[in-house]
């Protein structure tokens, strides 16, 4: 996969810890942008478009021909901005072929119309393991990583991979892989037998970068680092151990904030809903409805006391109260 030239430069979205990366060949200005953002603030619903915005400016600033919009997977965390792109510049929008796993499984969640196509249609390529694709000067290697989701791949590009959520920085570890489809043990293959199969000196970009403790963003790293450091991952770790530990820290996750309004626009290659009849646009939100709290039975009568039968009775004692206080101190 070698190749003369390769520019790489990421763009953050600190609201949703994700990264973005235009990769380019500065000789030809042959390019591609690696996992678009589209801004959504769910409390108001507004789409705004600052991210693709500040993208959009930087291809033409640099005289670029951007050629795929490239996702790693249908994400849950942040709405894309690839249709944008597209609009903008003319760029193809490609992501992993078992997207119409997703596809198929949302549908019904999100009550999509018959006419909703579940055969990755809505993507101009659909790429299996082992794929290339060409983008001018540049060539792509695709390699499949599921676990995080079944639609999971990384892109491989000369000396550099791009993981999505498969494999992050070494004190991040991985994705998780307690969404619908999810595999650790499909996660473990992906990066132990696969990823960690490339060349030590390969370069690695994340998918986001959480900061944990604080420390200042940081989005690469390399093969042989996460080999010897991964917090969640080494190449001396087996695939019992890692699907013991994924498996109990998913339990304790709480569900992305954007999960169910990112994943219906992502699986439609980052279309917003059509306008309704009124004019306006509307997200689905499938609600979980338990069922209602059964009342709790009534407390059993209290025994008559007859002032014979408690002769020391205090005459103004509090009614109900408890020997022993338990208010809080």
């Amino acid at each position: 996969m070698a190749q003369a030239t390769l520019e790489i430069e990421p763009f953050y979205d600190s609201v949703t810890s994700t990264l973005t990366y235009l990769v380019f060949d500065p000789a030809t200005r042959d390019a591609v942008v690696i996992d678009p953002v589209l801004d959504y603030d769910p409390a108001s619903g507004r789409i705004a478009f600052d991210s693709v915005t500040k993208l959009v400016a930087r291809i033409r600033a640099l005289g670029l021909t951007l050629h795929f919009a490239l996702e790693t997977h249908a994400h849950a965390d942040h709405m894309s901005g690839a249709h944008c792109l597209q609009r903008e510049l003319g760029a193809r929008i490609a992501i992993g072929a078992r997207i119409t796993d997703i596809q198929a499984l949302f549908k019904p969640i999100f009550g999509l119309p018959a006419s909703f196509a579940t055969d990755g249609s809505q993507f101009d390529r659909l790429l299996g393991d082992g794929d290339v694709v060409h983008a001018g000067a540049l060539a792509i290697a695709v390699i499949a990583t599921p676990g995080h989701t079944p639609a999971c791949v990384s892109y491989r590009i000369a000396d550099a991979v791009f993981t999505g959520d498969a494999l992050f920085l070494e004190d991040s570890g991985t994705g998780r892989c307690d969404f619908p489809q999810g595999d650790a043990a499909a996660l473990y293959h992906s990066v132990h037998d696969r990823l960690y199969a490339l060349p030590p000196e390969t370069r690695v970009f994340v998918g986001h970068d959480y900061q944990p403790a604080g420390r200042e963003l940081r989005y690469s790293t390399t093969i042989g680092h996460e080999r010897a450091h991964n917090i969640h991952i080494t190449t001396a770790t087996t695939l019992d151990e890692f699907i013991a530990f994924r498996n109990s820290r998913d339990l304790v996750l709480s569900a992305p904030r954007l999960l169910l309004p990112s994943v219906q626009v992502n699986i439609d290659a980052g279309r917003l809903p059509s306008a309704e009849s009124c004019g306006r646009r509307f997200l689905r939100i499938p609600l979980d409805v338990g069922a209602p709290a059964q009342p709790a039975p009534p407390a059993p009568p209290a025994p008559p006391v007859h002032p014979a039968s408690a002769p020391h009775a205090a005459p103004h004692a509090a009614p109900h109260a408890a020997p022993h206080s338990v208010q809080a101190r």
